[in-house]
């Protein structure tokens, strides 16, 4: 992943509280899976900082996407925790096209390492 040391915080809530966050800080007044809050990017961030910053997961979101796709929610769980630390290192999807191709590729390759 190009990081030899660092760490990051990793928050279990429920559907009300990521709901509160996600509209707080993307504007979306609705819960989301989840969401990740990168601490080397902004104006004063430092790209060195071995901190990557914060994972907030919604149990109940990952619970009813972990039946809809049937798996279990420790998968849906390793899924979404791959996701927001792929955003942490600055992948992004928003916008489509090449970018999003390049971070499901790098979460399909990282959900194979896991799963040995």
């Amino acid at each position: 992943m190009g990081v030899s040391r660092a760490e990051l915080s990793l928050v279990f809530v429920n559907d009300q509280e990521i709901q509160g966050l996600n509209r707080k800080w993307r504007g979306v007044n609705k819960p989301t899976d989840v969401l990740a809050f990168a601490q080397r990017e902004g104006e004063f961030s430092d790209p060195n900082d071995p901190i990557l910053g914060d994972i907030v997961i919604s149990v109940e979101t990952a619970q009813r996407q972990a039946k809809e796709l049937s798996h279990s929610l420790e998968e849906e769980i390793d899924i979404l925790i791959i996701h927001g630390l792929l955003h942490l290192l600055g992948y992004e999807h928003e916008k489509g096209g090449k970018s999003a191709k390049k971070m499901r590729e790098k979460e399909k390759k990282l959900l194979a390492v896991l799963k040995k």
